[in-house]
């Protein structure tokens, strides 16, 4: 989505502000034995390896109207993967493909460093299981942060879209000044009062959003969690049909339990 301008100002040099963008998002499922939590880990580490998630960066890149400078790429053992780009504002030259990650010779994945520009897209994937719960859950952090006249904003919706989180929180903030010819400090450069703001009506439809806002300090924080449940669409291993209908409830009151705690940031002790 574009972002509106509060008007187009006529700086002294580069536009100093730095915008942030910064998302965790949440996968939860229930697996009934550890056989099946194992499953889940490996699928989701295959899922959101490294190549993808590089794949799903250049695509940001795109977005927002970046250059890539420079990736370094990560597949951890036992589980998890980093990838971070690092780049600049305009187009003056053509990145050769997404994928730029190594293995040696013995098969094992490992770091391809670059150097930093102006700005920089990261992300960080957790996947876990609950050791005794059943409940598995898979975490991806990701930064974008720019500085300039590119902004994060724009990548918002395609990273929503691409994780389909049951659960997305966001930060964005606005930091530093830029000036204009005459001197005068700008300390934001286009009109923000929501990151709801940004979100189409679609998809904000799909989730309960909850918005905690300091304006007078540039700082925008959202948090979203799916409204309608499916037990279905949360069992990994197993099918809904196989379970009894209080096998079933108890699962949903975990998952639930589980899904409450982690977008409220607390422990509960009921649902």
């Amino acid at each position: 989505m574009k972002v509106k301008p509060i008007r187009k100002l006529k700086l002294y040099g580069f536009n100093n502000l730095t915008k942030t963008l910064s998302f965790n998002m949440y996968d939860i499922c229930y697996t009934t034995s550890h056989k099946h939590s194992d499953e889940y880990i490996n699928y989701i580490d295959e899922e959101y390896n490294a190549k993808r998630l590089t794949r799903i960066l250049t695509e940001v890149v795109e977005k927002i109207g970046a250059k890539i400078l420079n990736i370094a790429s990560q597949d951890y053992d036992p589980q998890g993967a980093s990838v971070t780009m690092l780049i600049a504002e305009e187009h003056n030259e053509t990145y050769s493909g997404p994928d730029n990650s190594q293995e040696d010779a013995g098969g094992k994945p490992v770091t391809v460093i670059g150097h930093l520009d102006k700005s920089h897209i990261s992300v960080h994937t957790y996947p876990e299981s609950h050791p005794d719960e059943g409940i598995s859950t898979f975490r991806a952090d990701i930064d974008v942060s720019t500085c300039g006249k590119i902004s994060p904003l724009k990548a918002l919706n395609y990273l929503i879209r691409e994780f389909s989180s049951d659960i997305v929180i966001i930060d964005y903030r606005v930091r530093g000044f830029t000036r204009d010819i005459r001197g005068k400090k700008y300390f934001m450069d286009h009109k923000i009062n929501s990151i709801q703001n940004y979100i189409p009506k679609e998809i904000r439809d799909k989730y309960q959003l909850i918005d905690v806002n300091m304006y007078q300090e540039n700082i925008f924080h959202t948090k979203m969690i799916l409204k309608e449940f499916e037990l279905g669409n949360y069992l990994f291993g197993i099918d809904k049909a196989n379970l009894l209908p209080l096998e079933q409830k108890k699962i949903e009151q975990r998952l639930k339990k589980e899904m409450l705690e982690i977008f409220y940031g607390k422990n509960m002790k009921n649902v």
